[in-house]
């Protein structure tokens, strides 16, 4: 595998996008990496890698690319300034990239993504028909707008791909009371999901560079992710 930076130009601006592809002859199935809040960080470029090692070529766009490259800020006031309009635009663009590259299946396309990428994951998937599955991990602020127009959980009647929600069960946001709301919600739209909470288990349980990491529910929760994805786009 051999992982390259793709520059995507959305509204005039240009942004990063790091793509790792599988080792072989395509074409195969892709998956959409959204960041979380580091952006497209040591962490999501690892997990990026991580898809591919599972036969699909990923992609994690840079979100971050409006920003000042010389700011200082951090990655919390950076996520703060972003809007659900711009993450729509921006994943949008990633997946028209992946739809040209020729080693990638323009009809099996999932996404997935981390914490503020959980959310983006529910957030595309609303707006996003193309897409044929959808794995949210521990995806907060679901219920909340980030600027104008309704938030995720107000469009959950548009998604048409089965989700997969991978949550812990000590985490605050999403709380267990929201990841109730989020599966009571997408039961009474008919909505194809799957939803599983780990004990022992709070926010980033996913990150190796956390002392929130928890390796039991971090390998059983990639197994699920990956096995999803293999029963959807393969």
């Amino acid at each position: 595998m051999v992982s390259r930076w793709d520059t995507v130009t959305v509204n005039e601006s240009p942004m990063r996008c790091y793509i790792a592809p599988p080792d072989g002859r395509g074409p195969f199935p892709a998956v959409v990496v959204v960041q979380h809040a580091g952006g497209v960080d040591d962490f999501v470029q690892a997990m990026t890698d991580r898809v591919a090692a599972a036969g699909y070529v990923g992609i994690a766009p840079d979100l971050h690319h409006r920003e000042d490259p010389d700011s200082s800020d951090d990655s919390m006031t950076r996520m703060g300034r972003l809007r659900d309009a711009s993450i729509v635009r921006d994943v949008n663009a990633a997946i028209e990239h992946l739809k040209g590259l020729p080693d990638v299946r323009p009809d099996r396309i999932g996404v997935t993504g981390f914490c503020m990428g959980g959310r983006g994951a529910y957030l595309i998937a609303t707006v996003n028909r193309d897409l044929r599955a959808a794995v949210v991990f521990y995806g907060g602020n679901i219920m909340v707008p980030w600027g104008e127009g309704a938030a995720p959980f107000a469009q959950t009647e548009g998604i048409q791909c089965p989700v997969l929600g991978l949550f812990g069960q000590e985490d605050q946001n999403p709380s267990p009371a929201d990841v109730a709301r989020l599966e009571a919600e997408l039961t009474r739209l008919n909505k194809v999901h799957e939803f599983h909470s780990y004990p022992g288990a709070s926010h980033a349980f996913m990150n190796e560079g956390r002392p929130s990491y928890r390796p039991q529910a971090a390998q059983d929760a990639w197994r699920r992710c990956t096995a999803w994805f293999d029963r959807y786009l393969r």
